[in-house]
């Protein structure tokens, strides 16, 4: 067993915080300890430090944090769907036909009272729309598809703004009743999972690992070698 798999050989599991080897391995272990040079390293046998643990744990956090689904997906069709209509309603159309003003100022003001009536209002989509704005000219390229797609009745969250063009999202969710796909992105997927089993292994194994040495209750005689 030890030949492919050493982490197995002798492993005892009654005291795994203390150590996971028998006593016959720990006095092995500290045999070599004490009677070999290691290259002239003389290493105290201490826990691993807290603040270690500590910025291990907050990578992980913050790695995950930074990746989920919810908080990085695409910008999706039915955000701006709200920005759709009220370019078309008539104090905004009034503001991009005022030849007073320039075509910059024109857009820039209409853009600005399209954000100021949709910030009155709650939506679930205001944080996305905070991560994703887009400009008057963005808005009058994407509005067509838009239009086009919520006249067909499809739900517009399967769509995402990619650029300016308005694309079916490339998620494959569950099957509707009918046999087609959802095409949303789920607030939980594969990826997430396969992170959380491998983040969990690597901390199991790290574990073990360590807890092969003898109890950080022992400390090696460092003159015995050097």
């Amino acid at each position: 067993m030890s030949k492919f798999l050493p982490l197995f050989d002798r492993l005892t599991l009654g005291k795994p915080l203390a150590t996971m080897t028998d006593a016959e391995k720990n006095e092995e272990a500290k045999h070599i300890w004490e009677h070999e040079s290691l290259g002239g390293i003389a290493e105290n046998n201490n826990p691993l430090p807290r603040p270690v643990v500590g910025l291990l744990l907050l990578t992980f956090l913050t790695a995950m944090a930074w990746t989920f689904p919810l908080y990085g997906q695409r910008p999706s069709a039915a955000m701006y769907l709200d920005y759709v209509t009220l370019m078309n309603s008539a104090p905004i159309q009034k503001v991009l036909s005022d030849k007073g003003l320039s075509s910059a100022e024109r857009d820039q003001k209409a853009m600005k009272m399209i954000v100021d009536e949709l910030e009155k209002k709650d939506s679930k989509y205001s944080f996305q729309r905070i991560q994703h704005p887009i400009t008057m000219d963005d808005l009058r390229i994407m509005a067509p598809k838009i239009i086009e797609l919520n006249n067909q009745h499809v739900d517009l969250e399967e769509y995402s703004i990619i650029g300016r063009d308005v694309s079916l999202a490339n998620f494959e969710g569950n099957y509707r009743a009918d046999g087609t796909r959802i095409h949303k992105q789920p607030w939980w997927d594969k990826g997430y999972t396969t992170a959380v089993i491998y983040f969990l292994n690597f901390c199991l194994w790290v574990m073990v690992a360590v807890k092969r040495l003898p109890p950080i209750t022992w400390q090696p005689d460092h003159t015995i070698a050097h």
